[in-house]
C-alpha cells in the first residue's frame, strides 16, 4: 500500500489531530505554521547547496602530481637502543577480602 493511500481512510484521525493542533496553539497556529515553512524552506536550500558542492569540479587538478610538502627541520626517530623503555603499571590484587553489598531494607 503507498503512503497515500494510507491517509485516504484517516480523515476522522486527521480531524482529530487538526482539532488537538487548535486547543494546544490556538491563535499562535498560523504563526507555526509560517515558522515550520520557513524551516523547511531552509532545509531545501541547505540540501541544494550541498548537491550544487557535491556535483562541482574539485579546485585542483586531478592529472597534476603535487609531492608532499618537505620539513627542513624533520625529526627523525631515535635508535631502539636509545629508546626509553616503556612499562605499563602492573596488576596488584587486592589485600582485603571484598566485602558484601549492604542491603538497606525500608
Amino acid at each position: 500500500m503507498s503512503p497515500i493511500l494510507a491517509f485516504l481512510g484517516a480523515e476522522p484521525q486527521l480531524i482529530l489531530v487538526a482539532f488537538v493542533a487548535l486547543l494546544l496553539f490556538g491563535k499562535r497556529l498560523p504563526e507555526l505554521m509560517r515558522s515550520l515553512g520557513k524551516s523547511v524552506t531552509e532545509f531545501k536550500k541547505g540540501v541544494s547547496g550541498i548537491e550544487e558542492e557535491m556535483g562541482r569540479p574539485n579546485n585542483y587538478n586531478s592529472n597534476s602530481y603535487l609531492p608532499p610538502p618537505t620539513y627542513h627541520d624533520s625529526v627523525r626517530p631515535l635508535p631502539a637502543e636509545e629508546r626509553p623503555e616503556i612499562t605499563a603499571p602492573k596488576f596488584q590484587p587486592p589485600t582485603a577480602a571484598p566485602t558484601p553489598p549492604a542491603t538497606h531494607i525500608s
